[in-house]
C-alpha cells in the first residue's frame, strides 16, 4: 500500500482547511494553492506549504491544472485531494496527475467521466435499472432542440449544468418564453464554475424532497452506504441547511434508497467517496428517483461523520492509497441526529447578495454536540470572485428535538462582524414549526422568507467597527487571555454596551 507523506489540497476555504486538518492528524504534511487575493486565506495559514499559481480569476488559479501538476511537482506531493467545486468532478485532473505520477484522492477518470457528467450518468442508470426523472440524456447548445424537448418533457423544466453541481449553472423555466434567457444564463455560470458550459434539461418536480446517500467504495470491490441525509432546503438549488437522518425516511425507505444508491455506485464502477443524490416525490409516498451522482465530498459531509462516527477525509485518503475498507456494511452504525448550517457571506433580505468585505470578528458558539468547520477567522478578506461560504456550524444530539434546541441555541450565540450573514434567518427556518415538524421540501426557504426580515439595523455594521477598531487598537491583549473580552487597561466594549446582539438591540 501507499504512504503519502505530502498531499496537495487543490482548494480554499473552510473545505480546504477542514482536509488539511485531518491530513495532520494522519501525519502527512499539506500544502495549500492560492489565489493572490487569498495569499492571506486561513487555508494557506493552515497548510505546511504553499504556492500561489496566479491571480484573482479562478481559471487562473483554482482552476489551473498545469499550476496544481507544477506545485505537486516542486513540493513533492504525492497526491492531491479537490475538495468540492473547482476541478473536483473535472477528468482532465486525475488524468493530468496519472500522467505525472500523482494520485488523485477521488474517483478515476473515467469514472468521473460517467458520473461527473449528468447526462452520461442518468443513460448509465437507466441501464442499471435505476428511477430516473424524465429528461435528456445528452447535451445541448441548440435552442431550438431545447425547445423541442422542453415542450415534450413538459413545463416547468430545470435546466442543469452537464459538469459540477452546488446549483451552478441551474435555472427553472416555467414558461417557453423565458427558455432562451435561462439557457444564456446557465451556460455562462456553468461555464465559468466548471469550464464547461454544456447544459440539459430534465422534468421540475414541484417541491420534492432532497435525500442524497452517501457511499464509499474501495479498488477491492467493496461498496457500502453510510444511510442518508436530508438536503431539501435550498435556495437558488443550493443547500443551506442539511440533516441526518431525514424525518421523512423511515426503516423500509432507507433499505430502499440506499440500496439503490449501492446499485448506482457498482453500475459506474466507483472508487472513493461520493453521494447519490434522489428526489423524494411528496406527491407519490415512497417513490424517489435518482437526480445526479456528486463524485466528490459533499458540503454536507459532516452530518454523516456526526451520526457514524467516521472521518470520511481520512477514509478517502486510504482508499486512494490502496487500502481496502476497514469495515463491512453491517458494522456502519448510526447514532443520534445532526444537523449542519452553513454560513454564507451572503444577505438574505436582498435576495442572497454576496457580502464581501473584511470579517472584523468571528465568535463561533461552543458546546457539547457542537462542531464549526470554518475557512475565515477574525480579519479574513471574503473576496468577491468564489462562493461565499464562510463556515459550517453542526449540531449533534441524541434525538432530532433535541439537535433542533441545540442548533437554536448555538446559531443564537454566534458572533459574526462584518459582513452580512444568513444566520438570523437560519434561526427563523430551524424555529419554524414547519422545520420542527420534518415538513421539508426544496420550496420551504422561499415560502418562510416571504414576509420575514432581519431584526438587524444597518446601524449595526457601524456598531461593527467601532467595536474592531477598539478590540483591535494599539493596547496589547493581557498574556493567556484570548478573544475580545481583555484588553489590558480598557474596559471593554462588551461591558461598555451590556447585553446585546446582533438581532437587534439589548436582551
Amino acid at each position: 500500500m501507499l504512504k503519502f507523506r505530502k498531499v496537495l489540497v487543490a482548494n480554499r476555504g473552510e473545505i480546504a482547511v477542514r482536509v488539511m486538518r485531518t491530513l495532520r492528524e494522519m501525519g502527512i504534511a499539506s500544502v495549500a494553492i492560492c489565489s493572490e487575493p487569498d495569499r492571506t486565506a486561513l487555508h494557506v495559514r493552515t497548510a505546511d506549504e504553499v504556492r500561489c499559481l496566479g491571480g484573482a480569476e479562478p481559471a487562473s488559479s483554482y482552476l489551473d491544472i498545469d499550476g496544481i501538476v507544477a506545485a505537486c511537482k516542486e513540493t513533492g506531493a504525492e497526491a492531491v485531494h479537490p475538495g468540492y467545486g473547482f476541478l473536483a468532478e473535472n477528468p482532465d485532473l486525475p488524468r493530468a496527475l496519472e500522467r505525472a505520477g500523482i494520485v488523485f484522492i477521488g474517483p478515476p477518470a473515467d469514472v468521473l467521466a460517467r458520473v461527473g457528467n449528468k447526462t452520461t450518468a442518468r443513460r448509465l442508470m437507466r441501464e442499471a435499472g435505476v428511477p430516473v426523472i424524465p429528461g435528456m440524456d445528452a447535451p445541448s447548445d441548440d435552442i431550438d432542440e431545447l425547445a423541442r424537448c422542453a415542450g415534450e418533457i413538459g413545463y416547468p423544466v430545470l435546466i442543469k449544468a452537464a459538469a459540477g453541481g452546488g446549483g451552478k449553472g441551474m435555472r427553472v423555466v416555467r414558461e417557453p418564453a423565458d427558455l432562451a434567457s435561462a439557457t444564456h444564463e446557465a451556460r455562462s455560470e456553468a461555464s465559468a464554475s466548471f469550464g464547461d458550459g454544456s447544459i440539459y434539461l430534465e422534468r421540475y418536480l414541484d417541491r420534492p424532497r432532497h435525500i442524497e446517500v452517501q457511499v464509499l467504495a474501495d479498488g477491492h470491490g467493496h461498496v457500502v452506504h453510510l444511510f442518508e441525509r436530508e438536503c431539501s432546503l435550498q435556495r437558488r438549488h443550493q443547500k443551506i441547511i442539511e440533516e441526518s437522518p431525514s424525518p421523512a425516511v423511515d426503516g423500509a425507505l432507507r433499505e430502499r434508497m440506499t440500496q439503490t444508491a449501492v446499485t448506482a455506485a457498482r453500475a459506474a464502477g466507483y472508487v472513493n467517496a461520493g453521494t447519490v443524490e434522489l428526489l423524494l416525490d411528496r406527491e407519490r409516498a415512497g417513490e424517489f428517483y435518482f437526480l445526479e451522482v456528486n463524485a466528490r465530498l459533499q458540503v454536507e459531509h459532516p452530518v454523516t461523520e456526526m451520526v457514524t462516527g467516521l472521518d470520511l477525509v481520512r477514509l478517502q485518503v486510504g482508499i486512494a492509497a490502496g487500502e481496502p475498507l476497514p469495515f463491512a456494511q453491517g458494522q456502519v452504525t448510526r447514532h443520534g441526529h445532526a444537523i449542519e448550517c452553513r454560513i454564507y457571506a451572503e444577505d438574505p433580505s436582498v435576495g442572497f447578495a454576496p457580502s464581501p468585505g473584511t470579517v472584523l470578528l468571528l465568535r463561533p458558539p461552543s458546546g457539547p454536540g457542537l462542531r464549526h468547520d470554518e475557512g475565515v477567522v477574525s480579519g479574513s478578506e471574503v473576496p468577491v470572485y468564489y462562493d461565499p461560504i464562510l463556515a459550517k456550524l453542526i449540531a449533534w444530539a441524541p434525538d432530532r428535538d433535541a439537535a433542533v434546541a441545540r442548533m437554536i441555541r448555538a446559531l443564537g450565540d454566534y458572533v459574526i462582524l462584518g459582513v452580512r450573514t444568513p444566520v438570523e434567518l437560519l434561526i427563523h427556518l430551524v424555529s419554524s414549526e414547519e422545520f420542527r415538524a420534518g415538513r421539508l421540501h426544496t420550496g420551504l426557504v422561499q415560502e418562510l422568507v416571504q414576509g420575514w426580515s432581519p431584526a438587524t439595523e444597518a446601524d449595526d455594521l457601524v456598531v461593527a467597527a467601532v467595536l474592531a477598531r477598539e478590540l483591535h487598537g494599539r493596547r496589547e491583549v493581557t498574556a493567556g487571555t484570548s478573544g475580545p473580552s481583555r484588553i489590558a487597561g480598557w474596559p471593554t466594549p462588551w461591558q461598555r454596551l451590556g447585553a446585546w446582539d446582533l438581532r437587534g438591540g439589548g436582551r
